[in-house]
């Protein structure tokens, strides 16, 4: 069993920055691909990134490319989503997921673990 725990989401002006971190606990973490997602209201859940235990991360889809970046730090068993340059239709709830091996995934339904969620609003 692995508990996910994000924070560092709020309230942002369109423009700001927000860093995410997601904190692992239970299993190894370095076996773990680590993801991160974002669910707005009325929408699909959107896959935004994931990081393999040796920081290799998925190319970010054009939505957020040159604006976010993904990192992890395994002696800490966390992930962070750097969020910068924040648009309004960043606005969303967003969820750290994780993947036992090594094939990244932007299927949400290959992960395993799932954390409770941040909200990130961001306002124009």
């Amino acid at each position: 069993q692995v508990q996910l725990v994000e924070s560092g989401g709020g309230l942002v002006q369109a423009g700001g920055s927000l860093r995410l971190s997601c904190a692992a606990s239970g299993r190894t973490f370095s076996n773990y691909i680590m993801g991160w997602f974002r669910q707005a209201p009325g929408n699909a859940r959107e896959f935004v990134t994931a990081i393999r235990w040796n920081g290799y991360n998925t190319p970010f889809p054009d939505s957020v490319k040159g604006r976010f970046t993904m990192s992890r730090d395994n002696a800490k068993n966390t992930v962070y989503l750097q969020m910068n340059s924040l648009k309004s239709e960043d606005t969303a709830v967003y969820y750290c997921a994780a993947r036992l091996g090594t094939v990244i995934t932007s299927d949400a339904g290959l992960y395993d673990y799932w954390g409770q969620g941040t909200q990130v609003t961001v306002s124009s």
